[in-house]
């Protein structure tokens, strides 16, 4: 609370500045309705954008904090609009990621989100709104406007962390436009279904509220797979006058679900056979969160080309969750498994406040886009775990194999860890992208970064910590030699504090270490072919120095040294013609280990990370009523982990899917996912935790909306 409330004072030394400067009028923001609610009905739109798109391609992103159009934006962003979402049939964030070039996602422990940006494994590099989302849960898309990732290393935007690249949700805010309501049911083959509803109201002329709402529960191909969902979000919006808007939300997430890490491997390969057998007990395996996330905005326009936002987020989440898994590979000569547990219990609590200002202006023939700002955090994390215990007190259990297994039962111990952590940050940053002429612009800006750590060990009463100040600069030019051309160069450097991204734990010999640094060099071209078609590439190199590796048998994180991630991204968005819309994307990229380590020699290849992948998502539509989907996606082969023994061979998968108008109001579809009933292995957390894909699957929604 102080330090939102010292960030709501200082953000008023921001007033002034270039407020000298002459002014010109701030470019609209790309569809929404955030800020074209004024309490006059001016139409000032802002910054954070929201509001469905009507097209799968986007013209800015809330995360880069300034109106900049995608084209002059000096880095790789992809915008997954609502409309992609929904006819995708998806309700969960990673199940939208698949279709992202680049983005490989991870196994999480069957527990979380987790993700791999140009090889950089992250749990932490999620944000809602710009502020920082970092706790380790799943993340539902029913309040969603659209998804924003962001490849690169982004600190000065977004602070630590960030090395690959962060995913910003942009979530839905009342409009006092005028009255709406929207609901959706679906209903999949395996049993698994969601209920949604999106109602918004105009309260009086100045005052807008809107209430979204899902329950969802899930199942699947896995042996006692169940869980189930529940998320609830009023927020209201208020706009005395047309410069000022203030919005307010209140999110509850709570969801419950059965953990689990999938299946072992045999001889250097994912385990066959056993696609639909559970290496865990549904009374054991569960991860269970409840979440509660408030935030208030104000943005206020000072001046056509003068705007401040200033936000506040607290945020309090309470995760269990328990794991029985395979330890070990199969023993090839008994046909047994070696399983292992543990539980884990974690509270979190955090504070962010977050002012930021931006100018568009012109000091004489130069113009400028200026974003300055400050924000500050404060985060407690309370954790504990536990050894699980099987029969006969022993710390592992050896099983055969078998459709369905016979897993003992099992116990937990005392606590093998128990530890209350809290970080405190301040941040300051500054930008400037400067256009000198029509065709040339260049990008330089700075972030300064105050990182305080404090762990105890509550189990031995030891305590450390750590406080890092760190520079995190940017710099890039673009060139334009049309105007719906670009070609541009940039350099971006970011940090992470050497005690994880989750800063649960610091021990002695962490609080010795500097951060990890990234380093991301990045060219790239874009094109508006039309005003709702645009073609990107981007060739980059991304170095890691200091970096930390999941051991390939606990999963838990080492020193390796410096590692180097090369790639190209290709992708394709919008309306080919007024009836056919595409997402596609090509990734092409390597890493590699550049340091040998007592965790990986020199040489070694980065874990999760295909050599190549392809995305497709494309929609015609036949007729006013009719409409038909088709999806691709494809990646090659990759290893589980740096140890580079077992690998997850290379898959291709087939999704389809029909639209049907019964009435304005009323819309049918039918998502058909695999297809081809393709048998693959699509990610691992460890070399013995490795996740099966779900085979052939449909799922029917029905969707209403006026």
């Amino acid at each position: 609370m102080k330090t939102l409330a010292a960030l709501l004072l200082a953000s008023s030394a921001l007033l002034p500045f270039t407020a000298q400067a002459a002014e010109v009028p701030m470019a609209a923001d790309a569809g929404g309705d955030a800020g074209a609610d004024a309490g006059e009905g001016v139409d000032r739109r802002t910054i954070v954008v929201t509001g469905q798109l009507e097209s799968y391609r986007a013209d800015t992103a809330a995360g880069v904090k300034a109106p900049t159009p995608l084209i002059d934006v000096p880095q790789s962003v992809t915008v997954l609009t609502r409309e992609q979402i929904d006819d995708q049939g998806v309700t969960q964030l990673t199940d939208a990621l698949r279709y992202v070039p680049g983005v490989v996602l991870a196994q999480g422990e069957g527990n979380r989100d987790q993700i791999v940006l140009r090889g950089q494994n992250t749990t932490a590099d999620f944000f809602l709104n710009g502020l920082r989302d970092d706790t380790q849960y799943y993340r539902s898309l029913y309040n969603i406007d659209h998804v924003e990732v962001l490849r690169g290393a982004n600190a000065l935007l977004f602070g630590r962390g960030g090395g690959g690249g962060v995913i910003n949700r942009v979530r839905k805010t009342a409009s006092l436009a005028g009255q709406s309501v929207g609901a959706s049911a679906a209903v999949g083959t395996f049993g698994d279904f969601a209920l949604a509803a999106d109602l918004n109201s105009p309260l009086s002329q100045t005052v807008g509220a809107r209430l979204n709402g899902t329950y969802e529960e899930f199942d699947n191909h896995r042996q006692d797979f169940h869980g189930r969902f529940i998320g609830v979000n009023p927020t209201l919006a208020f706009a005395p006058s047309s410069d000022t808007r203030i919005d307010l939300s209140y999110n509850y997430d709570d969801d419950r679900r059965t953990a689990d890490r999938g299946v072992p491997s045999l001889a250097g390969k994912p385990l066959e056979g056993y696609r639909d057998t559970f290496f865990g007990r549904k009374d054991t395996n569960i991860a269970a969160v409840k979440a509660h996330i408030a935030e208030a905005r104000l943005t206020q326009q000072l001046a056509d080309s003068l705007t401040l936002t200033v936000a506040g987020q607290y945020s309090h989440t309470d995760k269990y969750y328990g794991n029985i898994f395979p330890a070990h590979a199969v023993d090839a000569a008994t046909r047994t498994v070696e399983l292992s547990a543990y539980n884990n219990a974690s509270v979190r609590e955090s504070w962010i406040g977050q002012a930021n200002l931006t100018w568009q202006g012109r000091t004489g023939p130069i113009g400028h886009t200026v974003i300055a700002g400050i924000e500050g955090s404060d985060q407690a994390t309370d954790a504990r775990r536990s050894e699980g215990v099987f029969t006969g007190g022993k710390s592992t259990a050896v099983v055969a194999l078998a459709d369905q297994l016979a897993i003992p039962a099992i116990t937990f111990g005392a606590p093998s860890r128990s530890t209350h952590s809290k970080v405190q940050t301040f941040s300051a940053y500054v930008q400037d992208q400067i256009e000198l002429a029509p065709f040339l612009q260049i990008v330089g800006g700075v972030r300064y970064d105050s990182f305080k750590i404090r762990a105890d060990n509550l189990l031995n009463s030891t305590s450390a910590g750590r406080t890092d100040h760190k520079w995190s600069p940017r710099a890039g030019v673009i060139v334009k030699p049309r105007k719906n051309v670009s070609l541009y160069g940039s350099y971006t450097k970011s940090f992470l504090p050497q005690s994880g991204d989750q800063f649960s734990a610091l021990d002695a010999t962490q609080a010795t270490l500097a951060p990890e640094e990234f380093r991301n060099l990045e060219v790239g071209a874009k094109w508006d072919v039309t005003p709702a078609l645009a073609l990107t590439a981007a060739a980059y190199r991304l170095d890691r120095e200091n970096s930390r590796f999941n051991d390939p048998v606990t999963g838990l994180p080492q020193l390796s040294g410096k590692t180097r991630t090369r790639g190209i991204e290709l992708s394709a968005t919008g309306k080919i013609l007024p009836q056919w819309q595409v997402s596609l994307g090509y990734a092409l990229q390597d890493g590699k280990v550049r340091s040998s380590t007592t965790a990986a020699p020199a040489g070694r290849s980065l874990a999760l990370l295909p050599e190549s992948q392809i995305s497709l998502w494309t929609r015609y539509d036949v007729t006013d009523k009719l409409g038909l989907g088709l999806g691709v996606t494809h990646q090659s082969s990759a290893y589980t982990t740096v140890s580079n023994t077992v690998t997850l061979p290379a898959w291709t998968r087939v999704d389809t899917a029909v639209f049907y108008n019964l009435t304005k109001a009323v819309s049918v579809q039918l998502n058909v996912n695999n297809l081809l009933n393709e048998q693959y292995f699509p990610t691992a957390h460890t070399d013995n935790n490795i996740s099966t894909a779900q085979p052939r699957s449909a799922r029917l929604t029905v969707r209403m909306g006026f």
